[in-house]
Formats: structure tokens, sequence, C-alpha cells
């Protein structure tokens, strides 16, 4: 069960529209940190995946667990959220 998800994006990013697209679209509710507008917050990403790419999707469990997506990838994303 999905106790949290939030996604890392920016304003420029195609990619991050799409997957806000396709959570909004399974009625799937997600916080979202904008790095322009969080500026503050761009390290965190990088520190879950070690890259320096958005969207960055964290699909947090109710045990806790997170899994990480990078970029829209649905064949991850769509399990994950499940």
């Amino acid at each position: 069960m999905v106790k949290d998800i939030t996604i890392y994006t920016t304003n420029t990013c195609v990619y991050c529209v799409m997957v806000k697209k396709w959570l909004g679209s399974k009625n799937i509710s997600y916080n979202e940190v904008n790095l322009d507008v969080n500026p503050e917050r761009a390290q965190e990403p990088v520190d879950l995946t070690g890259q320096l790419a958005v969207p960055v999707t964290v699909v947090t469990k109710a045990d806790d667990s997170k899994e990480v997506i990078v970029g829209y990838n649905l064949a991850k994303l769509a399990p994950a959220v499940a």
C-alpha cells in the first residue's frame, strides 16, 4: 500500500508533466517539489539517485520502504503505485 508519493520536478521538464498527468489520470495524489521554486532542496533527488535528472518520483510504502523512479518510466512507476 502506498503511503506517500513525492515528485521532484522543474518548470521546463516535459517528462515531469507526463508523470504528473499520468498520476492524475489514475486519481493518485502526490506531493510536488519544484526545484526551480525550491532550489534549496535540489540535493535531495541527487542524494536519492546519484544523478542530476528529473523527474524523480519517490513512492513511500506503508512499511516506510521507498521506491525511487527516475524519468517517465511507467514500467517501474505503475507497479510501484499499485
